[in-house]
């Protein structure tokens, strides 16, 4: 007992050199042309495996796992914090979001002591302040940004809670076992915002009933507005301050973009969904991943993927599954897709991001006790010129 609290008044009170051990053990990855991946790491609370792979000219999707500390103070809650940042229109709102979200979240832990719901949603709008900021300042010199946005989902697992909270089309998806079968099931624990989804299009239309072209199909696929930018896909994201404030909706901003009327309340919204659930012992692992991932394999079929192999890997797995089977729509091979650069890449799929956390109950029961490595790493920053030269790869294949 003694030998606890005193670890505890260590972590909290001693020199920075003692409160970071083994900070740099999981600091870096490993690239190979349109690849990034960390193909194994620990948090607090087990394993985990990394990868992205680029289809933009630049990259638009960004991602971090930072995992220990969850407080500006280095006394509150330990445990792991797991971003995906899909961005459209440009790198810039998800670059942000990778830059703030979490300092917000830590902060805001900081100043009430607890992780919460209202906590991770206090993070989401200070992000979103600060986004629109900005714009506001680049507008004269930049008006492009206020057409650049990004979808936004956050894990964080801290005394044995696991909270999700999302904006846009990225998904969360928990891998179960089912006792009775053995099975590993895929349960979906983040909730969508795509005009795809028919519930999504009766909340817009519930909060615009003066707008009969608040959803519009169009070409068989349903959009905002009918807007035919990546913007006009989702309800709810970071940014895109053109569709949330009426003053960007104007020249100096490309005509493609602009509205042909003024709009009186914004039309997309920034209030994330969230879900607070205990973990479970029989909770095995979660995968959080792009839309990029989940435009070529569902919940079960990634869920399967993770089960049957070694952890090792298993991000870089499921990237591969997913270009094999953007390969096999375009009727091509797969080892000729991996020959196609970025930028014309788009044309057969997104940039793709894809962490799997995998969930050891016994650490994470220990977390608020003992913090465990210290992790910070960030994924989709550097990924090096398509002309560099491939290395080899290790455990998995790709």
């Amino acid at each position: 007992m003694i030998e606890r609290l005193m670890n505890f008044l260590k972590a909290c009170f001693g020199p920075p050199s003692s409160r970071y051990v083994n900070s740099s053990a999981d600091s870096s990855g490993r690239q190979d042309r349109l690849l990034w991946y960390k193909d194994a790491g620990r948090h607090v609370g087990g394993e985990f495996s990394m990868a992205i792979v680029q289809a933009n000219n630049l990259i638009e999707d960004q991602s971090q796992i930072e995992s220990g500390s969850l407080s500006l103070d280095d006394c509150g809650p330990f445990g792991t914090f797991v971003g995906i940042y899909d961005g459209h229109g440009g790198p810039e709102t998800s670059q942000y979001i990778n830059d703030h979200l979490f300092h917000h979240l830590k902060r805001f832990t900081s100043e009430e002591h607890t992780m919460s719901a209202d906590t991770i949603r206090k993070a989401f709008q200070a992000t979103e302040e600060g986004f629109l900021s900005l714009v506001t300042r680049q507008w004269p010199v930049k008006p492009q940004i206020a057409a650049v946005g990004s979808c936004c989902l956050v894990g964080v697992i801290t005394g044995g809670i696991l909270y999700v909270a999302n904006l846009g089309d990225s998904r969360a998806v928990l891998g179960r076992l089912e006792s009775n079968t053995g099975e590993v099931l895929a349960l979906q624990l983040s909730e969508e915002h795509n005009a795809a989804i028919e519930s999504v299009r009766q909340e817009l239309q519930s909060l615009h009933p003066d707008d009969p072209q608040i959803v519009v199909l169009r070409h068989n696929v349903w959009r905002v507005k009918g807007i035919i930018q990546a913007s006009g896909f989702i309800s709810r994201s970071i940014g895109d301050v053109y569709l949330k404030k009426t003053e960007f909706n104007r020249e100096p901003l490309f005509s493609k973009f602009r509205l042909k009327e003024p709009f009186a309340r914004p039309i997309l919204g920034s209030e994330p969904s969230i879900l607070v659930q205990t973990l479970q012992l029989e909770d095995q692992f979660v995968i959080f991943a792009s839309d990029g991932l989940w435009e070529h394999l569902s919940n079960q079929e990634a869920v399967d993927i993770v089960q049957k192999n070694p952890h090792n890997g298993s991000a870089r797995r499921l990237v591969k599954a997913a270009l094999q089977e953007a390969a096999k729509k375009r009727e091509m091979r797969y080892s000729d897709l991996k020959k196609i650069d970025k930028g014309v890449r788009r044309h057969f799929h997104d940039d793709i991001t894809v962490i799997i956390v995998f969930l050891d109950s016994n650490l994470i029961s220990m977390a608020s006790s003992n913090r465990g490595p210290s992790l910070s790493l960030r994924g989709g920053t550097t990924l090096p010129p398509s002309s560099s030269s491939s290395s080899t790869y290790g455990n998995g294949g790709f």
